[in-house]
C-alpha cells in the first residue's frame, strides 16, 4: 500500500458537521459564532491530538475568512518577543480583505512570558480588525492577562471506546485488514492522542494489513507499543528496563500522564484502578523530590505491576 496522503490530514474534518463535540455547550457556541459571522478572541486548551487546531481551522473555514487574512504560527518554534512584535504586529496592522484578520497561535503555551505580555498589547490595540485563536496543551502556562482577553474552551478527549472506534473506522475505510488485539495495542500505546494513533496506524499498514513489530530488545521510536505488549504479558521487569532506557527526563511527566490515561493496563477492576491512580500520583509527586528520576520511575512501575497480584 503506497503512502500518497497523510491520514491525519485526509481524515481531519474541515466543517463543523464533521467535528465530534464532546459537549453541547461548546457546539452551541461554535454554531452561534458561525451564524454571527464573528468570533471573540479564543483559547482552546486540552491534551495533544484532541482536535484543538482542527476546531480553530474549522471556525476560520466556516466563517469564510480570506486566506490572505489568516496568519498561522506554531509557537513551539516561533515564540520570542521579537516574533510577536515583528511578525504578528506587521500582519495585524495591514487592513483586512474581509471584516477582520485572524492570528492562529498553535501551542501558545510555548510562548515566553515576555512574548505573552507583548501579545496582550497587540490584542488590545488591534481589537477592531484582528481576532486571535490560541491553542495550548497546558492553560496554566498562559498568563492571566491573556486568559482575561480570551474565551477559553477546554477540548475534552474522546473516551477510549470512541477513540478505538474512530481508529477502526479509518482502517475499514482504507481497506486495511486488522486483528482487534493489534488495534488495541496501538490505541493503548497512543491514547488519548488521536493524531499519533492515526500516524501509527498508517505507518503500520503499508502492507494492507495492520502489523506491529514488537521487539523489547530493540530501541524503537514508538517504544510504548513494546511496553503495552510486555505489560499485557506481565513481563514487567523487561517493560521497566525498556521504559527507563527510552524515557527522556523531559518526558517523565508525560509518561505518568499516559499511565493515568491507560488505567486498564494495571487492573480490570475499579478498585484496582483506584489503587493505580494513587500509585501514579505518588510517583509524580516523588519525581520532583528524588535526585534520580530512573529510580523513582522504576519503583512506580513495580508498584503498578503488583496491583493485579494483590487482587
Amino acid at each position: 500500500m503506497a503512502i500518497t496522503t497523510l491520514w491525519t490530514e485526509k481524515y481531519r474534518p474541515n466543517t463543523v458537521n464533521g467535528y465530534v463535540f464532546k459537549d453541547g455547550g461548546t457546539k452551541g457556541k461554535v454554531l452561534a459564532w458561525i451564524e454571527q459571522k464573528s468570533i471573540p478572541n479564543l483559547m482552546f486548551s486540552g491534551a495533544p491530538g484532541t482536535g484543538k487546531t482542527t476546531l480553530a481551522r474549522i471556525l476560520i473555514n466556516e466563517l469564510g475568512v480570506d486566506f490572505a487574512d489568516v496568519l498561522e504560527i506554531n509557537a513551539s518554534r516561533t515564540n520570542s518577543v521579537e516574533s510577536v512584535r515583528d511578525l504578528i504586529t506587521r500582519f495585524v496592522t495591514t487592513m483586512p480583505f474581509g471584516d477582520f484578520r485572524v492570528v492562529l497561535l498553535d501551542e501558545a503555551d510555548y510562548l515566553s512570558k515576555n512574548a505573552q505580555a507583548a501579545l496582550r498589547g497587540v490584542m488590545e490595540q488591534y481589537s477592531e480588525t484582528a481576532r486571535f485563536i490560541l491553542t495550548c496543551n497546558y492553560s496554566n502556562m498562559i498568563i492571566p492577562a491573556l486568559h482575561s482577553r480570551c474565551q477559553t474552551i477546554n477540548i475534552e478527549r474522546l473516551d477510549e471506546i470512541e477513540f478505538t472506534s474512530r481508529a477502526a473506522e479509518i482502517l475499514i475505510t482504507e481497506g486495511v485488514e486488522f486483528e482487534l488485539e493489534t488495534l488495541d495495542l496501538v490505541t493503548k500505546a497512543t491514547y488519548p492522542d488521536l493524531r499519533k494513533c492515526i500516524n501509527t496506524l498508517q505507518m503500520s499498514s503499508v502492507s494492507g494489513r495492520l502489523v506491529v513489530e514488537v521487539d523489547s530488545n530493540n530501541s524503537t521510536a514508538d517504544y510504548r507499543l513494546d511496553v503495552v505488549v510486555l505489560f499485557k504479558q506481565r513481563r514487567y521487569r523487561e517493560a521497566r528496563k525498556l521504559i527507563c532506557d527510552q524515557v527522556r527526563p523531559e518526558e517523565v511527566d508525560d509518561f505518568f500522564k499516559w499511565c493515568y490515561n491507560n488505567l486498564s493496563l494495571w487492573s480490570d477492576t475499579e478498585e484496582g484502578k483506584d489503587r493505580a491512580i494513587v500509585v501514579i500520583r505518588n510517583g509524580l509527586v516523588s519525581h520532583g523530590m528524588i535526585s534520580d528520576p530512573e529510580i523513582n520511575l522504576s519503583a512506580t512501575i513495580i508498584e503498578l505491576s503488583q496491583i493485579n497480584e494483590k487482587g
